[in-house]
């Protein structure tokens, strides 16, 4: 289990750092303009919100990685008003789907508006919603954020899945940095972000990433790509069967060299430009996801040791 203790520092020091910034997740007075940016204002609070509910998920009360992302998460839905924002914002954009994603990572975590769910499943009946053209992984995104807050069963989810770069196979030298991130969020999407369990996924789509993916992600780490490094880790975790050991443990070593000494972890290069500290906006999202990704891993990897404990001759089992 030494690995299991490296990678759940990785998530620890993520975790610590994100919270140190917590400031910067906060809502502006352009929360509700029009011209808001919502990239970086929305987008890195249902960030924030999203890997904290898959935290809280895999982690006990007791432990101090549960504490800190509960207590994140509770700063989230501080920040929308204990979800009157969204109600605001579904006034303002009936038909963005944005609103509702945000709102969904939080759901996730028992934190629900009734008032906004309802308000959001009538503007959802209408076909100028159900029509709406989307790129097939964020159709999945919206499907899978519908079903979390209670709007719309995930029926239609096997059809969107099929029009995705993943399903289809494809050979792998097409893989490229924006199918890369479009296959992370499939998964992510069909697992509902690890909380679901590796069920999820489809056996045809694990057995094809079981042998891709780790070519694919020693590739993106020989590149210096490590948000999409710490995704594909993410993904990872979310499979039937985890990579070998020796490849995840070289994986999770690398991540764990550039992580700053805060925590942050750098989207892409040496990691080595701190001199005066890493940047929000470019270490954010790379931070979170190796929380999230740590998270997962070392859940799986316990989840293995418990399980090869409970089945040596001679051992304890479940109910011994």
């Amino acid at each position: 289990m030494r690995e299991a203790r490296g990678t759940r520092q990785v998530a620890e020091d993520a975790l610590a750092w994100v919270s140190a910034q917590r400031a910067q997740f906060a809502l502006g007075d352009d929360a509700l303009a029009a011209d808001g940016q919502v990239n970086r204002s929305w987008k890195p609070l249902g960030e924030l919100a999203q890997v904290c509910a898959t935290v809280t998920r895999h982690t006990a009360p007791p432990d101090p990685l549960h504490a800190c992302a509960a207590d994140l998460m509770a700063f989230a839905w501080q920040q929308t008003d204990e979800g009157e924002l969204f109600v605001r914002l579904q006034r303002l954009e009936p038909f963005a789907t944005y609103p509702l994603e945000v709102y969904a990572a939080m759901a996730a975590a028992g934190l629900r508006h009734p008032g906004y769910e309802a308000a959001t499943a009538t503007v959802a009946r209408t076909r100028g919603w159900r029509l709406t053209e989307q790129e097939p992984t964020r159709r999945l995104g919206v499907l899978n954020a519908e079903a979390r807050s209670g709007i719309r069963e995930t029926g239609a989810m096997p059809q969107a899945l099929r029009r995705t770069w993943l399903a289809g196979l494809p050979e792998p030298w097409t893989f490229e940095e924006s199918s890369g991130y479009s296959l992370t969020h499939v998964v992510f999407h069909l697992t509902d972000w690890g909380r679901a369990g590796p069920d999820g996924v489809p056996p045809d789509l694990a057995d094809y990433l079981a042998d891709w993916l780790p070519p694919w992600l020693d590739t993106c780490l020989d590149a210096g790509m490590w948000d999409l490094g710490c995704e594909l880790l993410a993904v990872a975790a979310s499979l039937p069967l985890l990579p070998e050991p020796t490849a995840l443990q070289d994986a999770w070593a690398r991540i764990a060299a550039v992580q700053h000494p805060s925590g942050a972890v750098p989207e892409r290069g040496s990691g080595a430009d701190h001199d005066s500290g890493p940047d929000f906006l470019t270490h954010y999202h790379p931070t979170l996801m190796a929380a999230f990704a740590a998270t997962l891993t070392t859940r799986r990897l316990d989840d293995a040791a418990r399980a090869d404990t409970h089945q040596r001759p001679g051992g304890q089992g479940v109910l011994g």
